[in-house]
């Protein structure tokens, strides 16, 4: 397994493969791994002949109140994992690499990047987006698989991909959780064991949720309350939003369809942590 540091010697890798035929997956995370990463590794392992890791903390996609001085890392725990899972190539630039002196274009999704968690976090999305475009000019992928923990993230990169014409596909895979039902994330690491506890409120309120619309229940306005209700047992929860919206467009619904993505956003204590479910 390689470890890549710069733009330069990652692009002839990559071309280098491509020229010899290889088809690329790629996997792009910040680091501190876990098995919802682990998982796309494995996917783009069965699926590509080489596959290609990053890992960088992007702090254009963090508000100047957020958390990326205190962002867990650990790169020794992230290249044995990548190792384990069969990683050709981890990337692993420095913040001079990917934004050099006088840097300066940056990458917007009309729309799409100011609903839901745009709302709260105002150019987070034009961070993510602009990051994940210089990482497939770098890395020259074929597939690039996420996690639909990051719904929002997945429906904005899918529009970029196809207004941009970039040629890769992308796959989005299922959201891996915890046994008893926590949505995986590095940011976990964050929380006490009290709040671990507490932060199954937002799985709890999905999985009503699902049992009410199995039951026949399509009104987003009831659903919501008693999803607000489920959270509120939680005494260190403060909903950050409840959405119901089009998988596409992310407009809201005011009744539940076939294609309505139930996303939310919930601090647990000072710890930000989302979850989503898609009909």
């Amino acid at each position: 397994m390689r470890i890549i540091t710069t733009v330069a010697k990652m692009q002839e890798q990559a071309l280098l493969w491509r020229q010899e035929g290889r088809v690329i997956g790629f996997v792009p995370t910040m680091g501190y791994l876990h098995e919802g990463h682990t998982s796309l590794l494995n996917t783009a392992r069965r699926e590509c002949d080489k596959v290609v890791l990053s890992i960088f903390v992007n702090p254009t996609q963090f508000g100047p109140n957020e958390d990326f001085s205190v962002y867990p890392r650990n790169a020794c725990r992230d290249i044995r994992i990548a190792k384990t899972a069969g990683v050709d190539a981890v990337f692993f630039p420095t913040e001079k690499e990917m934004y050099p002196r006088g840097y300066a274009t940056y990458v917007y999704v009309k729309e799409l990047e100011k609903k839901l968690c745009g709302q709260t976090r105002p150019i987070h999305f034009q961070g993510v987006a602009t990051i994940v475009t210089k990482l497939f000019q770098i890395t020259q992928p074929h597939y690039a698989y996420f996690g639909q923990k990051d719904a929002q993230q997945a429906i904005l990169l899918r529009r970029m991909v196809d207004d941009l014409n970039i040629p890769l596909i992308m796959r989005v895979m299922p959201i891996v959780r915890e046994a008893d039902g926590l949505a995986m994330s590095s940011r976990n690491a964050y929380l006490s064991v009290d709040e671990r506890k507490q932060a199954l409120v937002l799985s709890s309120a999905l999985k009503f949720f699902q049992e009410q619309v199995k039951k026949g229940e399509t009104s987003v306005q009831k659903l919501r309350k008693q999803m607000e209700d489920v959270i509120a047992t939680a005494p260190a929860a403060r909903i950050d939003y409840i959405a119901f919206v089009d998988t596409k467009t992310l407009e809201p619904f005011e009744e539940i369809k076939e294609g309505t993505l139930v996303a939310l956003a919930v601090y647990i204590g000072k710890t930000r942590l989302i979850d989503n479910w898609m009909i």
